[in-house]
């Protein structure tokens, strides 16, 4: 029985965004730290500021849903980068329940989904819950000037 939930629990956030209709079993609320006390590093996207956002340096996007167990995961990892990347990098995130043209202009089709931007242009992407080590090594080669960053989508 518990393999069978897990296994629901996971399949439940690789679904089409565009045909979900997942019932919010907190009542719609996020997991928040100390009772929603802590500040998040991390801005919410939404459609209408998307393309503004990510124009211009390098910015780390969580493409993400409230009710995805694996993105609640994720959450504190983009947070800890965020903290680790201060001012020098953008990390942002992007309900995809709320902002679907955005998750559908990327392709997201399974959640959590990281894309990592270069002045707007994808240079890499990260599916599924992706370590904070990982994250900050992408960050910081798309930062470096001296080497190109190969586009890998």
């Amino acid at each position: 029985m518990k393999q069978t939930i897990k296994a629901l629990m996971i399949i439940g956030c690789v679904v089409s965004i565009t045909g979900c209709n997942k019932v919010l079993s907190d009542g719609g609320k996020a997991a928040s730290g100390a009772e929603g006390k802590s500040v998040s590093r991390v801005a919410e996207l939404i459609d209408a500021n998307f393309a503004e956002q990510t124009a211009q340096g390098v910015v780390l996007v969580d493409f993400w849903a409230p009710w995805c167990g694996p993105c609640r995961t994720q959450g504190p990892i983009v947070e800890k980068v965020a903290a680790q990347l201060g001012d020098t990098a953008k990390v942002l995130k992007v309900n995809v329940d709320q902002a679907r043209q955005s998750a559908l202009k990327f392709e997201i089709s399974s959640i959590p989904t990281l894309i990592l931007l270069k002045n707007g242009v994808p240079v890499k992407r990260f599916e599924g819950v992706t370590q904070a080590d990982e994250l900050m090594a992408a960050v910081k080669a798309a930062m470096d000037v001296t080497s190109p960053v190969k586009k890998e989508m």
